[in-house]
């Protein structure tokens, strides 16, 4: 039996024990990364590799969006963004349009944020 890479043994015990608000956390750095990486990738003008992370980043967005809890109110809200984001990623991907992406990455890193700050104050409850 092969060994495992102990830093994907690492990343999956992570995974595992995580919280799910740990694991949402991890989400948003996920979509933030292979949106980042797409756009280095326009920059070097590999569409393929721009593709397959735009993608990648649009599959968490849908888990997202598949995941909210439509009981609270806030669910709309969240639902109205995630919305928006998906389509901004649909239109990066047909145009391979960095300034898009880059444009998707900010409400990302927003929303990652916000997310912080919930996980902070939830916490010190």
């Amino acid at each position: 039996m092969p060994m495992q890479n102990p830093y994907e043994q690492y990343q999956r015990n992570k995974i595992l024990t995580a919280t799910p608000s740990e694991v949402t956390l991890m989400l948003y750095e996920g979509a933030i990364k292979f949106c980042n990486i797409a756009i280095m990738a326009i920059e070097s003008n590999d569409m393929e590799k721009a593709h397959v992370n735009i993608m990648k980043t649009q599959r968490i967005i849908e888990e997202f969006r598949n995941t909210l809890d439509r009981k609270y109110e806030v669910a709309e809200d969240f639902d109205r963004i995630y919305v928006y984001v998906l389509r901004r990623l649909f239109d990066a991907n047909i145009k391979k349009d960095k300034e898009i992406l880059e444009e998707v990455n900010g409400h990302l890193r927003s929303l990652r944020d916000t997310w912080k700050e919930v996980m902070k104050k939830c916490n010190k409850a």
